[in-house]
This record gives structure tokens, C-alpha cells and sequence, in this order.
């Protein structure tokens, strides 16, 4: 169990059989009556939001989540396969599960896969990864780093947007968070 007084951004909690995570959280103390905790919140399960209120010092069970590293060894059919480093335990995923940034997805990748009573909540990519460029239109002479950007498809299958200077079959860095060009590799 949690108090509300202990909430902070990042904290886990069960709610209505779903988990949680704090977003926002603000400590009222009014002039008059007690004092309470306004809270946002973010379903981990569904990605819904929600606002609600508790009593200060009110407790509500904390979720206890599991994050284990894992490496994706392949995929099989529709399945991405992916190896405990620890135990050498073999866990099948479904792209639902893997969820969006299944497209930064590489073979021999480690990846944080964080679960909940048995059930995958989700899978952690590294912040950057280095991928090669597979198709883009080719660079002109006297392109420069500030003249704009053009689509190109990544070794994944992702789709970024990439400075005009860069050519297929250059490795480039990619923030997964916010599918950005981060530079050449």
C-alpha cells in the first residue's frame, strides 16, 4: 500500500484492476477542511487519461512491476521471440504487445520488458538506436544540414525524416521516443 501523500511522477498504482501511473500531482492543503491530493493519471494498460482526487494520507495499493532485460533474437511468423539474459528463458510477444516502436526493432537488441501479475505492460527500446538507411532520394551537391528534410525507410521498415545530405547506406542515429534524426553514426 501507498499513501497519497507519497505520490510522486513515475509511481505505480492499482486502481478498479488496472494499473496506473502518476502523471501530475498536486498536495492541496485549503484554508478550511482537509487536506487532499489532485492527481492525473495514465492508464499503462490502455494509454487512457484520468483526473481524480484523494484524500491526503489516503491509501490505494501500489503496483509492483517487473522490468527484466531481454534481447530480441528473432521473429517467427508474426511473433517477436525474445531471450531473458539471465535465465535464457524464451518469451513470444505479438506486435500488440511489443506495441509502436516495433519499428526500431533489431535482432540482437536488448530491451527492458516491464510486466505486471504475468502480464507484458510494455517494452522499454533503448532512447537512441544506429540503423541504416535502406531507401531515400539520393543527395544533391550543395545540400546543407539547415536546407530541409526528406522521407527516408530505415533497415526496421521505419519511416523519419532525414536532412537532405544523407544518402542510402549511411547508419544514422534515431530517437525512438520522438522518431528524430539524431545524426550520422
Amino acid at each position: 500500500m501507498i499513501s497519497s501523500n507519497d505520490f510522486r511522477p513515475g509511481v505505480t498504482i492499482e486502481l478498479d484492476g488496472y494499473v496506473w501511473r502518476v502523471v501530475e500531482f498536486l498536495h492541496v492543503k485549503p484554508g478550511k477542511g482537509s487536506a487532499f491530493v489532485r492527481t492525473k493519471l495514465k492508464n499503462v494498460q490502455t494509454g487512457a487519461a484520468l483526473e481524480r482526487t484523494f484524500r491526503a494520507g489516503e491509501t490505494v495499493p501500489q503496483a509492483t512491476l517487473e522490468k527484466r532485460t531481454m534481447q530480441h533474437t528473432y521473429k517467427e511468423g508474426e511473433q517477436y521471440v525474445f531471450m531473458d539474459m539471465e535465465s535464457y528463458e524464451e518469451m513470444r510477444l505479438n506486435p500488440k504487445e511489443v506495441g509502436e516502436r516495433v519499428k526500431y526493432l533489431k535482432e540482437e537488441m536488448e530491451v527492458n520488458i516491464i510486466t505486471w501479475k504475468d502480464q507484458v505492460l510494455e517494452v522499454e527500446l533503448p532512447n537512441t538506436v544506429a540503423l541504416t538507411v535502406t531507401e531515400t532520394d539520393p543527395g544533391l551537391k550543395g545540400d546543407t544540414a539547415t536546407g530541409g528534410s526528406k522521407p527516408a525507410i530505415l533497415e526496421t521498415g521505419a519511416q523519419i525524416q532525414v536532412p537532405l545530405f544523407i544518402n542510402v547506406g549511411e547508419r544514422i542515429r534515431v530517437d525512438t521516443r520522438t522518431d528524430t534524426y539524431l545524426g550520422r553514426e
